[in-house]
């Protein structure tokens, strides 16, 4: 689908890293709204959202960052380097200083949730909306059993350092979408996307665990602002269970249902998340 949106894109050098982005501009829409977009581990942040981004309404500009171990984003060295949640955000930090977005709606798929949320969390009154599709460390009601969980990504973790960097992709694939409906052609596209740095993909998992020991999941949460989150219809009962739980505890926290998809849910049904944070956006201007 050809989209209304311009995209330019652009690079911004750290001490340590040369970040890749891209910015996406609609003329059509009046709106001074802006919109960050962070994709998950492995897969680069056009890949994730540019299918979803065109049938988005409320914003005039978009940012999508290609995070570390991912896309153009790369090293001095051109090495795979372990990385941090904490550096994570500072990379964006960085980038929305450097451009001057002092105020912006926050989207997070995957880890890119995660980074999102530790976002919201250090500088609260720079987020407006926000918008979570099964966000990393939002796994299970029980920590114990979202830690237990993130040990099995570190087992695919060992093997995308080895010579099994297959193997690695097919064990992270059904650790976190054990139910998913397996369709060799699609099936396929997901590994090969995942292939295209096995090292930055490791380096992305072990982020988030080193996360899992370090965060505190209930004052994370409370930092929040207005969330609507999205989990597949097709994932686990127990994500669901909790994020049902946080909606009716929280009167910030939203919880959608998106049918037919599991964690592959930005891929799998573009038009409708697009078409739910419109509606969503409406609800948050209107509040």
């Amino acid at each position: 689908m050809k989209h209304p949106f311009t995209m330019t894109g652009h690079s911004l050098q750290v001490p340590d890293q040369q970040i890749s982005y891209r910015i996406y501009r609609n003329p059509n829409i009046t709106s001074k709204r802006r919109l960050v977009l962070l994709h998950g581990a492995g897969v680069a942040g056009r890949d994730t959202w540019e299918m979803l981004l065109g049938f988005l309404s409320h914003w005039s500009e978009i940012l999508v960052p290609d995070q570390r171990g991912s896309g153009d984003t790369r090293s001095a060295d051109g090495q795979e380097h372990p990385f941090t949640p904490q550096t994570l955000v500072s990379d964006l930090s960085a980038i929305v200083d450097y451009l001057g977005w002092w105020h912006f709606d926050l989207a997070g798929y995957s880890m890119g949730g995660l980074v999102s949320l530790l976002y919201k969390q250090a500088h609260h009154d720079r987020v407006g909306k926000q918008f979570l599709l099964e966000s990393a460390v939002l796994d299970r009601p029980c920590w114990e059993t979202t830690v237990l969980l993130r040990q099995r990504f570190s087992e695919a973790a060992l093997h995308l350092r080895g010579d099994e960097a297959v193997t690695g992709i097919r064990n992270f694939l059904d650790t976190i979408s054990p139910n998913r409906k397996v369709h060799p052609q699609s099936e396929s596209l997901t590994v090969s996307r995942l292939a295209m740095r096995p090292l930055g993909f490791a380096n992305a998992l072990d982020c988030v665990t080193e996360a899992i020991q370090t965060i505190d999941r209930e004052q994370l949460v409370a930092a929040q602002g207005d969330v609507s989150s999205f989990i597949g219809g097709l994932s686990v009962d127990l994500m669901h269970d909790y994020h049902r739980a946080l909606a009716e505890r929280l009167p910030n926290w939203h919880y959608f249902l998106v049918a037919g998809t599991d964690h592959s849910l930005p891929f799998q049904k573009p038009r409708q998340i697009a078409r739910t944070m419109n509606a969503e956006m409406e609800r948050f201007l209107q509040s």
